[in-house]
């Protein structure tokens, strides 16, 4: 049955701050039963920005084949969900999601994208004792110094991006680096990860520098990393600004200068976007590549079919969490997240992107993750076909191990 959109323009209010316009998008089945009836779990994220294409519309299409895989309802209840874009502003993000749990009874966030929003929103999941999940937003925060019981970290973060990259670079001798990050939360984690990363792995960094989100003129600061003499420039930013900064720092002539160009959170979208010539040859952790088997060519089939393009690992994996979600409160016949927290702690998960998947009391789901490389355009089968898997990092390699959480719940 097609997904039908229903629009509407609200108001919504930060504390004490002037009403800001946001647009919030509630996509539901057809003949959808009143409001106040349904079971409702949201969506706050980026749906026409930088962003957009990495997660964006994509995981709305992404969190409704999951509540069709589960019939449509739980609990005798349909389910609705809510999306709405937080244009990147933390006092739109946060009313929209005080008003959505205190106006519209939401059950559970299934992605909150942009790392300082879902930051906010985990803190106020935790007073409002509302389930939480992650998979846009990588800052490592959400399972250390901001943790709670009730937010779950679903996709890959800062830790996990950045160890394996660092180690495996430094050991073929591109010892040196230097940092071109976002100016904002996902960015500053991604930065502070990536300096004890090379550093532990016995290289140097030899400079950083951060640009505003959404920016288009990169010039000035791939300038700074060609004037820094490093071996690697590394790229952690997302989405458009991972496409513009990787585009013009090949029109600069970073690479055949000799530097090594990496993007430390580069996604299908972004591959796509800048075409495998100028990428080809990366090296990244991924933690879920459409093409990897059988059952993840499945799924990403049925996204494909209905959105006209391939999952992103942020898209799968909403479908994950969404999916895994309804699931056990349908088994367990309760929307009690203590209750459902304890089902995922109890149980090792597996579905279209978790592989061995097993969450930690500290809300890090931990999975299977896999060191990719983007294939040439001659190994390239044709549109969408961008990566090969060189190997799988096992769940307890891939992810900060427990003792070394610096959250309480462990």
């Amino acid at each position: 049955m097609a997904n039908k959109f229903r629009t509407s323009r609200r108001k919504v209010l930060s504390m004490g701050a002037a009403a800001a316009a946001a647009i919030s998008i509630s996509m539901v089945t057809m003949g959808a039963v009143a409001d106040e009836e349904t079971f409702k779990i949201g969506i706050l994220t980026d749906m026409t920005g930088t962003f957009s294409d990495l997660g964006g519309p994509g995981t709305g299409v992404a969190a409704q084949i999951a509540i069709d895989e589960v019939g449509g309802s739980v609990l005798g209840r349909k389910v609705e969900l809510l999306i709405a874009d937080h244009q990147h502003k933390a006092n739109v993000g946060l009313a929209l999601a005080r008003e959505w749990i205190e106006r519209r009874d939401l059950k559970a966030f299934v992605d909150v994208m942009n790392s300082g929003i879902a930051i906010g929103v985990n803190k106020l999941a935790g007073d409002y004792k509302r389930l939480a999940f992650y998979s846009a937003a990588a800052t490592d925060k959400i399972s250390e110094s901001a943790c709670n019981e009730y937010g779950i970290h679903w996709n890959t973060d800062t830790y996990a991006q950045t160890n394996a990259v660092a180690s495996s670079m430094i050991e073929q001798g591109l010892d040196s680096w230097f940092f071109i990050v976002a100016d904002y939360e996902f960015g500053h984690a991604m930065q502070a990860s990536m300096d004890e990363a090379v550093k532990k792995a016995g290289g140097t960094v030899v400079g950083a520098v951060r640009h505003p989100l959404q920016t288009l003129d990169f010039s000035s600061y791939i300038l700074q990393a060609q004037a820094s003499g490093a071996k690697v420039v590394a790229i952690a930013s997302g989405g458009q600004d991972t496409v513009n900064t990787i585009k013009q720092a090949q029109e600069f002539g970073v690479t055949q200068r000799g530097q090594k160009v990496v993007a430390l959170l580069p996604y299908l979208s972004d591959i796509h976007a800048v075409g495998l010539d100028v990428m080809q040859g990366l090296r990244f952790i991924d933690p879920w590549y459409w093409g990897m088997d059988d059952q993840s060519k499945e799924f990403a089939q049925r996204f494909f079919d209905r959105f006209g393009k391939m999952p992103t690992s942020v898209q799968a994996s909403v479908y994950s969490s969404t999916l895994q979600y309804l699931k056990a409160v349908e088994e367990l016949q309760t929307d009690d997240p203590m209750t459902i927290r304890q089902y995922f702690l109890d149980n090792t998960l597996n579905d279209a992107f978790l592989r061995n998947g097993k969450l930690l009391p500290n809300g890090r789901m931990t999975h299977d993750v896999y060191l990719v490389e983007i294939k040439t355009p001659e190994e390239s089968t044709g549109e969408w076909d961008y990566e090969k898997v060189i190997a799988t990092v096992p769940a307890d390699k891939a992810f900060r191990p427990l003792e070394a959480s610096a959250c309480p719940l462990r």
